[in-house]
C-alpha cells in the first residue's frame, strides 16, 4: 500500500463532493465557508474547490460522472496534496464506471471522508493507496465555534504531524445527536455542541489478548452497495485485517445489522480477520442492542467467540470522531482496552 506524504502549511488541498451535493445548497453553504477559512487560517493550507463541488444536490445526483471527474482531476493535479470529501450520502457507488484506478495509484495523496465515502475508500484500497476514514468538510472541519479537541488532535497526529506509533484513546466526552442536536443553521454558528463526559469508554464484547493487522472497513450501511462489485475485497484480502465497522445516523434496525453481519460470516470474513473495531452507534438508543447483535452473529452463529471485538470506538457518525488510516497496521489489546497505530499514518 502506498502511504501519502503528510500535510504542511502552504500545501494545496482539494474539496470534492462525491456523494450528496449538500455542500452547495444555500442552507449549508455557510459551513463550507467556515471550513475553508479554518483550513486556510488554522492550518495554513490553500483550498482549491473542484469545478462541480458546489453545484448542489440536484445537479450532482443527475451527474455522477461530474463528481467522478472532480476526483480524477484532483488526483491528476500535481499541486494538490490532499483531497477532502464534503459529506456522505447514499449513491457514491454510481461513480464506479468513471474511476481510473491507475490515476489514483500513480498520484498518491491524502484522501479523507466517511459514511458513504466508504465506497471511495474501497476505490483507494483497490488502487493500493492508504486513505483516511474521517475528517469530512461538512461535519468535522466546519464544526461550529471550533473543531472539538479530540478530533483536532487526531487530524493533527495523522494528517499533519504523524507519529511513529499513536495510541487512539477513547474520547473523554460524547455528543447526543438524538436529543440535543445542534442543527445546521447560520443562527447556530456561535453555539458549541453540548458534549457530555464519557462514562463508558472502550468495551470488550468478547475475546482477549493482543491482535494486530492493517485496518480495513467502513460504514455497514454502504456494504450492501459494494457486495458483488470489483471494489469488495475477497476473503484473501480480508485475511489478517482488523475490521472496523460503524453504522450511520439512519437508525439501522438490529435485524438489518444482523443480516449484514451474517453475510460477512457467510463470506468467511470472520474466519480470517484478526479482530473487530465497532464504532460508537450514532443512535444512543442502539448502544446496548447492537452489542448483542455482534455477540450473537460473530461469537455464536459464526463460531468465533475468541475473536476480539472492541466496542464504542470513536469513528464514524457519533461525535467526536477520530481518523482511521485504512491499510495502516494497528494493535488491538483486548486485555488493556487499548488501540494503537503501529506505524505513522502518513509519510
Amino acid at each position: 500500500m502506498k502511504k501519502p506524504k503528510h500535510l504542511s502549511p502552504g500545501d494545496t488541498v482539494a474539496i470534492v463532493s462525491l456523494s450528496s451535493g449538500t455542500l452547495g445548497e444555500s442552507w449549508a453553504i455557510h459551513r463550507f465557508y467556515i471550513a475553508k477559512e479554518r483550513l486556510e487560517k488554522d492550518y495554513g493550507l490553500t483550498v482549491k474547490v473542484m469545478p462541480n463541488a458546489l453545484k448542489g444536490r440536484d445537479y450532482l445526483y443527475h451527474h455522477p460522472e461530474a463528481r467522478a471527474a472532480d476526483l480524477m482531476q484532483a488526483f491528476r493535479d500535481t499541486e494538490v496534496k490532499a483531497i477532502f470529501n464534503a459529506i456522505g450520502g447514499d449513491d457514491t457507488i454510481r461513480l464506479l464506471p468513471y474511476i481510473d484506478f491507475d490515476v489514483i495509484s500513480q498520484n498518491p495523496k491524502i484522501f479523507t471522508g466517511f459514511s458513504d465515502t466508504t465506497t471511495n475508500h474501497m476505490m483507494m484500497y483497490k488502487a493500493g493507496l492508504i486513505s483516511y476514514y474521517g475528517a469530512a468538510i461538512l461535519t468535522n472541519f466546519s464544526e461550529y465555534v471550533k473543531i472539538n479537541d479530540y478530533t483536532a488532535a487526531m487530524i493533527q497526529n495523522t494528517l499533519f504531524t504523524p507519529q511513529p506509533t499513536l495510541d487512539i484513546p477513547s474520547a473523554p466526552y460524547w455528543y447526543d445527536d438524538e436529543d440535543e442536536k445542534i442543527f445546521w443553521d447560520e443562527k447556530n454558528i456561535h453555539t458549541l455542541k453540548p458534549y457530555h463526559p464519557e462514562e463508558i469508554g472502550y468495551e470488550v464484547l468478547q475475546g482477549q489478548g493482543i491482535v494486530e493487522g492493517p485496518l480495513l472497513g467502513g460504514c455497514v450501511d454502504v456494504f450492501i452497495e459494494l457486495l458483488g462489485t470489483c471494489l469488495w475485497p475477497d476473503q484473501e484480502e480480508w485475511a489478517g485485517k482488523i475490521l472496523f465497522l460503524e453504522t450511520s445516523e439512519e437508525d439501522m434496525s438490529c435485524d438489518l445489522l444482523t443480516w449484514i453481519l451474517r453475510n460477512l460470516a457467510a463470506q468467511g470474513i470472520f474466519d480470517v480477520i484478526n479482530g473487530i473495531l465497532v464504532g460508537k452507534p450514532a443512535r444512543r438508543s442502539k448502544y446496548e442492542p447492537y452489542k448483542e447483535v455482534y455477540r450473537k452473529v460473530v461469537g455464536f452463529e459464526a463460531g468465533h467467540p475468541e475473536l476480539p471485538i472492541l466496542y464504542n470506538v470513536n469513528f464514524g457518525h457519533a461525535e467526536p470522531i477520530g481518523v482511521l488510516p485504512i491499510g495502516v497496521r494497528c494493535r488491538l489489546d483486548a486485555d488493556r482496552k487499548r488501540l494503537t497505530l503501529l506505524e505513522s499514518a502518513t509519510e
